[in-house]
């Protein structure tokens, strides 16, 4: 109390002394107005003086609680971007190892399980039996189509039994078990129903994809052994995602980050696959796929862009009711950024789509936090922020009917719209 007394007669002295000297400046310039025009002068400016204590320890307050309250926002914001840049810096690491990745999905959704809505014990819906037995089971909290014979073939459900189109791409998930095991685990993709009665057609043999922990193998074709590491500790069982390509006649098979196959001519064109696992029952746990999905091709982005002012693509995938990009998504992400290195000129508003699966204000702000992510990994990858914006549009916004698998999985999706 004692301060604050002392402080406030030290601000009316100065004060005092400082409308003295414009009192006394005051007085000279107004000797010709008369005493009473003066001291009326003078005794505003005293007012404004003791106006001035009254509220100089409410403005000083005042302003202390503004600097304060601007200082927390600061510290906030920094704390957000601290973090922003954390889980980017994480999300990075992860997908560094994919970096060089180069397969990019097609554009129209065509066949898709993620196998929501299946009941365990039953045979998959989207699927019919070429041969052995698969039933819908869990492996951990994720529902699977698992392969309980060892010999087993499925094919996909479609309208007509040559479904391929001329340009297409196939993606899936593999299951292999521990180091131990996962050797005496093949997976394998027909491009007929299945049987080996099936594999001649029109006078040519067609070899299977024969898909192990490390390695693609097609029988005349040879085969690759990837670069994985032995990954002797840990191992635990692992996922493993399997993409394959067609255009025209050439083929291209991946495997997690690698590309095992590169065939240039295939020799014929693909028009079904199907789907088998072969094991040996005494070692193996747990032979099982997810995650299926059949795509046609279409134009380069470029000439998308050109041609339409924008490009959709469905091959940027995130985490189940997350804006965490898969691994996979990086062939598209760094096709686009090849794509804007080589035209400086192009800037695009990434647009985030859901299906209509849900609550609608989640939907929003999930796309706009899936739009976010898309572009920070954009700018982490070399491109300049000031040539890309995020917007966020959630469900509103279909462009397939949301009754059907192929039709959701369809509105899901990334748009780059060009500025």
């Amino acid at each position: 109390m004692k301060f604050y007394t002392f402080t406030i007669s030290l601000i009316l002295m100065l004060c005092l002394s400082i409308d003295s000297m414009a009192q006394f400046d005051l007085e000279k310039k107004l000797k010709k107005k008369g005493n009473k025009e003066l001291n009326k002068a003078a005794d505003d400016a005293i007012d404004k003086s003791f106006d001035a204590i009254k509220n100089a320890g409410k403005d000083d307050n005042s302003k202390s609680d503004e600097t304060s309250t601007q200082n927390k926002k600061a510290n906030e914001i920094e704390a957000e971007n601290n973090s922003s840049v954390t889980i980017r810096a994480e999300e990075k690491e992860n997908l560094k190892v994919w970096s060089k990745y180069d397969f990019v999905s097609g554009d129209k959704i065509i066949f898709e399980d993620n196998l929501i809505g299946e009941e365990n014990g039953e045979f998959p819906s989207r699927w019919d039996l070429v041969k052995g037995s698969a039933e819908i089971a869990k492996l951990g909290e994720e529902s699977v189509i698992y392969f309980s014979n060892n010999k087993t073939v499925i094919l996909p459900l479609m309208d007509k039994m040559n479904f391929l189109p001329d340009v297409f791409t196939i993606e899936f998930d593999v299951y292999f078990d521990d180091l131990a095991t996962r050797r005496s685990n093949y997976y394998f993709v027909r491009f007929y129903e299945g049987s080996a009665g099936n594999a001649n057609i029109d006078g040519k043999r067609r070899y299977p994809i024969q898909i192990s922990w490390n390695e693609v193998r097609m029988d005349k074709l040879g085969s690759k052994t990837s670069n994985f590491n032995e990954e002797k500790k840990d191992w635990n069982g692992k996922w493993k995602h399997v993409a394959i390509s067609f255009n025209q006649r050439s083929l291209k098979v991946y495997l997690d980050e690698e590309r095992l196959m590169n065939v240039p001519n295939l020799g014929y064109k693909p028009e079904m696959f199907s789907i088998g696992s072969d094991y040996d029952a005494r070692y193996i746990k747990t032979s099982s796929i997810k995650n299926i999905r059949v795509n046609e091709g279409g134009k380069k982005l470029y000439d998308r862009i050109m041609a339409e002012g924008k490009f959709v693509t469905r091959g940027i995938l995130f985490d189940v009711n997350k804006s965490t990009i898969k691994g996979e998504s990086m062939g598209t992400i760094n096709e686009i950024v090849k794509l804007m290195k080589d035209h400086s000129d192009l800037k695009f508003r990434i647009e985030g789509h859901t299906d209509s699966d849900g609550d609608e204000s989640y939907n929003q702000k999930l796309s706009e936090e899936r739009a976010a992510a898309v572009k920070n990994m954009l700018v982490q990858s070399g491109i300049n922020a000031s040539r890309l914006d995020s917007k966020g549009y959630g469900e509103g916004k279909p462009i397939n009917e949301n009754s059907t698998t192929e039709g959701k999985a369809n509105n899901r999706r990334v748009e780059f719209v060009k500025l």
